[in-house]
């Protein structure tokens, strides 16, 4: 029985959903980046972990959605390794901003964000991205995503900005020091993720005035700063995908109502959106 793999992968972890006969089955590998493994170490890393899991399932489509797909050679990179563990498939590898568009709109126009670690948005036509408002990453920009947010809740703490209560339910969760948080940030690999990591303390203080004030500041500034830049956000649906997204939701609904937005479809992550897309296709 003839058989399609979908994957979702960041750099730590990759999602894998086999679709045959209508049933579904997911597998959870090692992320996959293209910037730190070359085509060799793939198929290493999916011969291990990947294929013992997918038994006899003859696959003839993969579509792989993946970090830093963006950029060309690492796409040269994924698919030949794909090549070698599944020859004669089907097969198309490309970035998780497509993933994004695919999985909220399916096959119609719309605008896709999203807001996880980072934060990124296109106007989709059903088809391709069309126009993408620039990322400037996690130090300049990424506004509204989780190392933006954990940004704020850091610089809160560090300009003692806090209040009493705050500040020691901060103290109790992270157990840090300025000078331990200060080095992370500056000498350590992977700032984005561990800024993000800060997010937690956002979404475990709800109703806080200055927890609120955090997350509407850091949502806004994403609307303001990405959508107002697609004049098509003003009569299409405006979709989400991703942690930051889905746990504030509901600060996504109000802003968007305060604008005058329709908010279209909230996904924790892609992979639901995708199996309907790739099932609907012939």
């Amino acid at each position: 029985m003839a058989a399609k793999l979908i994957a979702d992968s960041g750099a730590t972890k990759c999602e894998w959903t086999l679709i045959q006969d209508k049933k579904k089955k997911t597998i959870i590998t090692q992320g996959i980046s293209p910037y730190f493994l070359n085509t060799d170490q793939i198929i290493e890393l999916l011969q291990a972990e990947l294929l013992p899991k997918l038994k006899k399932a003859e696959v003839d489509e993969v579509y792989y959605y993946g970090t830093g797909l963006s950029n060309p050679n690492n796409v040269k990179i994924v698919k030949l390794a794909l090549k070698k563990l599944f020859p004669g498939s089907y097969l198309e590898a490309t970035h998780d901003l497509m993933a994004a568009a695919r999985a909220l709109c399916q096959s119609t126009k719309g605008i896709a964000c999203i807001l996880g670690t980072g934060s990124n948005s296109c106007y989709y036509d059903g088809k391709k991205i069309i126009k993408n408002s620039p990322g400037l990453g996690y130090v300049l920009g990424d506004e509204g995503s989780g190392s933006y947010l954990g940004k704020k809740v850091i610089q809160y703490y560090l300009y003692n900005t806090f209040d009493e209560d705050l500040r020691s339910r901060f103290d109790a969760k992270f157990v840090t020091t300025p000078v331990e948080i200060l080095e992370n940030v500056y000498k350590k690999p992977l700032a984005n993720r561990y800024l993000a990591s800060f997010a937690i303390f956002l979404a475990e203080n709800r109703g806080h005035y200055m927890i609120e004030n955090i997350i509407e500041d850091g949502l806004n500034d994403f609307i303001v700063n990405h959508l107002y830049k697609y004049r098509e956000s003003w009569t299409m649906p405006i979709n989400f995908v991703g942690s930051i997204a889905f746990g504030f939701r509901d600060v996504l609904k109000e802003l968007c109502s305060s604008y005058e937005l329709e908010l279209g479809v909230v996904l924790k992550n892609p992979m639901e959106g995708l199996v309907a897309f790739h099932s609907d296709k012939k």
